[in-house]
């Protein structure tokens, strides 16, 4: 999906402490055989802090690096993968009291760790249907946010899938038609059908794991779908199905953006082991690992829907990204979904001056 006139007016992004990986091992948490082997270095956690309250303060973060006002914002999608709260309580609506206000279409995004990218494409689309603010004063604007905080008893954050660990955090992005120090050149998604079993394994449909206090376990799961698939040849196919889809979002998005992947300046993939960011992302691509930002990743675990635009706040921050440069960010998520976006830095983000 091409997005022409569509930028990023701020970022902000809610980083707890890490935990490092040698104190994880020690306190018995993480596999010290799997250290040498995924070279991951460490998890950020927030321990008791909601991530409700985690996404307000990175929203407010990216209004008061942009020097907008909360309350002219048009649109507001909450992205997550994992509780927020109160079951039959929806999290958007926390940010609506806090920061935005009544006025504003709030919905919850429920794309998993490509929740981000679902959002983006659905902020261009409302800013490209109503250009103008609900007031005709200025753009329209969209406050996208992504939250979760992976702490809860349901979830081993340490050993939740193969290669990665989980961390916490959120990251939010004001959209507007308004220019910014960055566009949005192109953003959209493609899905392996085939893989939907993946993330499933053989767990009951009904009740849901949650109601019945059924822990998350990634690992688990995709070890059953493998078991269960071997016979027919079916995960195989599904996987070769996944890299080649990979590689066909890339080439689109890039075509869309008007780009090719010699402009890629940087990737931002998933926060994930070396071996699998190599295999699935810059390997892939042809591109060398320096390129990607795994080195940044390894050290903060995988933070859900917020992988990708952590990574561009920490970019900018270090000067890593300047005017000119092109991002491509790359994602995979239950589905099995595969995303992709193009933004183009156009001058120094205000906060880095």
């Amino acid at each position: 999906m091409r997005t022409p006139g569509t930028y990023i007016k701020g970022l902000g992004v809610y980083l707890p402490r890490t935990v490092g990986i040698e104190e994880a091992v020690a306190q018995g948490l993480y596999p010290a055989e799997d250290v040498e082997l995924h070279e991951l270095a460490g998890a950020a956690v927030a321990g008791r802090t909601p991530a409700p309250e985690m996404a307000l303060w990175a929203a407010q973060d990216a209004y008061k690096r942009c020097d907008h006002r909360p309350q002219d914002t048009d649109l507001l999608l909450y992205a997550d993968s994992w509780h927020q709260g109160p079951d039959g309580w929806q999290p958007q609506y926390y940010l609506q009291r806090h920061l935005v206000g009544g006025d504003v279409l709030s919905v919850e995004v429920r794309q998993g760790c490509n929740g981000m990218f679902a959002a983006l494409e659905l902020g261009a689309g409302h800013l490209a249907g109503r250009p103008r603010s609900r007031a005709g004063e200025r753009p329209s604007t969209a406050l996208l946010v992504a939250s979760d905080n992976f702490g809860t008893p349901m979830m081993d954050r340490w050993r939740m899938g193969p290669g990665y660990v989980t961390g916490d955090a959120a990251s939010a992005v004001v959209l507007t038609g308004e220019p910014g120090f960055a566009e949005l050149l192109a953003v959209g998604s493609l899905t392996v059908t085939d893989a939907e079993e993946m993330h499933r394994g053989a767990e009951p449909l009904f009740p849901p794991g949650p109601t019945v206090g059924r822990p998350l376990d990634f690992t688990a799961r995709n070890a059953e779908f493998k078991k269960r698939s071997a016979a027919t040849g079916t995960g195989t196919a599904a996987l070769v199905q996944v890299h080649v889809r990979t590689l066909e979002v890339v080439e689109r998005t890039l075509a869309e953006a008007g780009v090719t992947i010699g402009d890629v300046t940087r990737v931002a993939y998933m926060n994930y082991s070396r071996e699998i960011v190599e295999q699935r992302c810059t390997t892939a691509l042809g591109l060398p690992l320096e390129k990607s930002t795994w080195e940044f990743g390894r050290t903060v675990g995988h933070l859900g829907a917020s992988d990708q635009i952590v990574s561009l706040d920490h970019l900018l921050t270090a000067g890593e990204l300047g005017p000119g440069d092109h991002l491509l960010m790359l994602g995979v998520g239950p589905g099995v979904t595969l995303s992709a976006a193009v933004v183009r830095i156009l001058q120094p983000a205000p906060w880095c001056g």
